[in-house]
Order: C-alpha cells, then structure tokens, then sequence
C-alpha cells in the first residue's frame, strides 16, 4: 500500500489532476487485478450476507416502499434490466440498486468496517451488481467490480473522517460504489474519475439521520448513495465532468465539509498491480445491531449463563467502560433520551447500547424481531434495569478502538454490575464472538447458516437452495439474474408520485 497525502489547495495552485486523490482512486479502479483464492471467496460470502438481511427484511415497511418504487420504473433502454429482492419484475439499475441497499441495510445486520470512519462496505454490493446483470456482465466481472468497491471504501474510512464533522458515512460510499462499477465496466481512468467526483458530491449529508429520534430513512442513506453512483457513471460515460479538485478544491469537501483548510490527510491506495485484499479487514454481525454493540451482546449472553439469577431488582447499577465512539454515538455520552424510552422506534432502539446490553442479559438471547419488539422494550423489568445502565469513555479502550495493529484493535470495554448487596461483577470482551479474531470466528459454514436461518419461513426450501448454489458458483456464472431471492411479497404501500 501506498500513503498518498491530501490536502486543500487554492485555486491558484492548479492542482495537477494526477496529482488528486479522486484520479488515484480512478487508477486502482481502473487497472485490471484478478481477485486472491481468498477474497474471492469472501466476496461470495458476502453476497450472501446481504441476501440473508435482505431476505429478512422483505416484508418491512421501509423495504415494502422502497421495492414499490422500484417496480414503478420499467427496464430502462439498453439493458436487460436488474432484480430486486423478493419482486418478480425487473427494473432498471439505478431503482433495483435502490430498493436491494434498503433491504440489505435495513435491519443493521450485515458486514462493517470501522477505523477513522464507519461503514458497511457491503452496501457497495447493491449498485455493482445492479449494474452487471442489467449489462449482462459475468460473475468474475462482478467479483472484480466488488473488490475495489470494498477496496476503496475501506481505504477511505482508514484514513478520513467525516463523522467528526458530523457528515454521513455514506459520503465515502458514493465514490466507492461508483469506483466499483468502473472497474466492472472496464471504463478508463478518466472516465471513472469523473463518476468519482459526481458521486461524492451528491452523497454528502449530515449525520442527523443517525442522531437522536433515528427515522427509516437511515435504510435508504445507503441506498441513495448506491443509486447516486449508478447515475454518476452513467453521465461521465456519456462525457459529464464533475467538480474538480472534488476533494482538494478550496470549496471543496474537505475545505468546507471535513477539516478546513489546513486539513491533512494520508490514504492508503494499493501500489500498481498489488493484489486488493481490503474486503479481508471487515468483519461481519452475528446479531441485528450497530457493530458496537456486537461484542456486548456476546458478553451480555455469557455473564446471563454464568449468573442466572441475575434480576432487575438484584442490581444497583451497571457501568460500560468503552471507546470514545460507543459511548458517544450509541452510548449515555450521546445524551439522547430516546436511548432510554421504551417507545422509541427500532431504528433507535439499534442504537442504544443500554438497551441492547439490557434485554441480551436477561434473555441470554438476540433476535433481529423479537428483541426489538414493542413489548419486549416496554416490560417494565426491563427498563428499570435499562435505567441503571450508564456508558464512560475510557481512554485505552478508545486508544484501542484506533490502533492500527488488527492483534490490538476492540470494539468492546469492561462492564461492572453493582448489586443490591454491594457485590460487584466485572467482565471485559475486546472483539465479538464472530470477529476474526472472536471466539468463535465466521466462516463460509456460518454465512450459509444465517442465511437459512433468515430465509427459514420466508423462501421456499428450494429457493434457499436455488440462491446458495448459485452465489457459492460466483466466478463460473456467465449471467447474474440468479443472484437474487424470489418469492412472493407484494409492494403494497400507500400510493405516491410514481
């Protein structure tokens, strides 16, 4: 990997394109790199993580809207349009890129990758794929496509930070996914440079959709940016330009929305011909849940077996010590009383890690429904203890959280549970059971379980099958409509524009 140093110039400074970190980010995408044995084969499982989440979503509100409005827009011209999950019609790419990233995201269930930024990098799988089957491009041109959508968002949130400024982490998203589709395409670098521009200018947000009362439009964040990149390529291969310098431009993102004009970055960009191993840094969930909350889970199930009769009542208070991000963002330090009201809606809910840490102790369990359920947060055992649970930064687990060393870096802390009696328990976990370096590490064989788990009751057993056979045959499919979940599930919503 290379270090490439960005920075905002003037105007007058007549910043060589060359030299902008929106063309370096062209070059990697458009230079042709076969995938490694191993990334291949977690592409594959990945696309199979997202259509677990997705198929568990389909029936849900937001992904019933938004699948409505997918099979609203006929197969635009040129193409032989792109699937949407759980919808028999076929649409066109930049609506099924739409409608799958809100099922895929929906129930916050899918992979992450966190450093200096969050991210789902699975969400660059929606807008790729869309794009290949609606193109009748193969199964090793979409495993390539992928790579570097991984490859490059994951560069991004490695070393820029666009939550400190409170702007979405869908902001790197855009140009990844339009990177991404480059290299499917085969497109030239100047062509995906351009794309590249277009799409992060019109991905920038404020985190407002993830702050306080958290609204249905945190599934379509994602989405948005996904089908924004669709478009962007669209109109840079029919010969638009974009904003430039995009990034380093006195007006540009990082003057205006990221870290002002004295801003200094350094992005990891692999070197000319090295292999993009990035989708290898990310990590997956084994529970609906923000991934901060992942690590507590397991902890929260361990310490319900090891003390059974651990009640509401027994307990006086219980501290979670953890990094800067968890406490602040999911955790007291956000000072969001909807992470303590047993009406707030699921979406906020997924956020409040002395909810989530609550209902997992008592129940030694987490499901993607019910643990969320209104009467599940409003049992009034539960939020008592709800209440008594307060976050605080610690400083060495945020030191850790931001250690580049994978041996080193946790997303977890300590808790201490005071009881009624004066006794206290005390626990730590560093990383989730399924993290790579977890106790109990995901593989291909667990992929495959969550996704029969998931579409256990919502497919047929021999669409269960029909789906895993053809996403684990990835790199011999010659056309990529298999690559979805059929069934039958009506978009029926109130009525709107389209």
């Amino acid at each position: 990997m290379k270090l490439h140093p960005v920075r905002v110039h003037r105007s007058d400074e007549n910043l060589a394109r060359e030299n902008q970190l929106a063309w370096k980010i062209a070059e990697v995408a458009s230079e042709r790199i076969d995938a490694t044995d191993a990334v291949a084969d977690m592409v594959i499982n990945r696309i199979i993580d997202n259509a677990s989440v997705a198929t568990a979503s389909l029936t849900r509100a937001p992904v019933v809207a938004a699948r409505a409005q997918a099979e609203a827009h006929p197969v635009s011209r040129n193409g032989v349009g792109s699937t949407v999950f759980g919808s028999p019609l076929p649409t066109s790419p930049e609506w099924a890129a739409w409608a799958n990233g809100v099922a895929v995201r929906e129930l916050d269930f899918h992979d992450t990758f966190l450093a200096a930024e969050y991210s789902h990098p699975g969400d660059n799988i929606s807008p790729i794929l869309a794009v290949a089957q609606h193109l009748g491009r193969s199964g090793e041109e979409l495993l390539r496509g992928i790579v570097t959508g991984y490859e490059i968002q994951i560069d991004l949130v490695k070393a820029i930070s666009l939550h400190k400024h409170k702007i979405d982490h869908v902001a790197h998203l855009g140009p990844s996914a339009a990177a991404g589709i480059g290299t499917l395409l085969g497109l030239p670098t100047e062509t995906i440079f351009q794309a590249i521009g277009q799409a992060l200018h019109t991905t920038t947000a404020t985190r407002q959709s993830r702050k306080g009362e958290i609204s249905t439009w945190k599934a379509y964040a994602p989405a948005f940016a996904g089908k924004m990149a669709v478009e962007a390529v669209d109109r840079a291969m029919r010969g638009q330009t974009s904003p430039t310098p995009i990034y380093e431009g006195e007006d540009g993102v990082i003057a205006w929305l990221l870290d002002g004009p004295d801003a200094a970055y350094e992005v990891p960009l692999p070197e000319h011909g090295e292999a993009r191993l990035a989708i290898l840094d990310s990590y997956t969930k084994e529970h609906s849940a923000e991934y901060q909350a992942q690590a507590w889970i397991d902890l929260a199930r361990k310490l319900h077996n090891e003390y059974p009769n651990l009640t509401a009542d027994r307990i006086e208070r219980v501290i979670i010590r953890t990094s800067h991000h968890t406490h602040f963002v999911i955790g007291s330090g956000a000072n969001d009383p909807q992470k303590y009201d047993p009406t707030a809606s699921r979406e906020t809910l997924d956020h409040s890690i002395p909810y989530i840490f609550t209902v997992a102790l008592q129940d030694g369990a987490w499901d993607h429904a019910a643990s969320y359920a209104p009467e599940r947060a409003g049992r009034a055992d539960t939020v008592a203890l709800w209440h008594k649970v307060v976050t605080e930064e610690d400083p060495e687990w945020t030191r850790r959280y931001h250690s580049t060393d994978p041996q080193e870096k946790a997303f977890g802390g300590s808790v201490a549970i005071t009881l009624t009696d004066g006794s206290m328990i005390v626990d730590e976990i560093a990383v989730a059971d399924a993290h790579p370096l977890g106790a109990r590490p995901f593989g291909r064989e667990q992929y495959i379980a969550k996704f029969r788990g998931l579409a256990e009751g919502v497919l047929a057993p021999s669409e269960i099958e029909r789906f895993l056979d053809t996403a684990q045959d990835l790199q011999n499919l010659t056309e990529l409509t298999g690559l979805t979940v059929n069934g039958n599930f009506p978009a029926v919503t109130p009525k709107g524009i389209f």
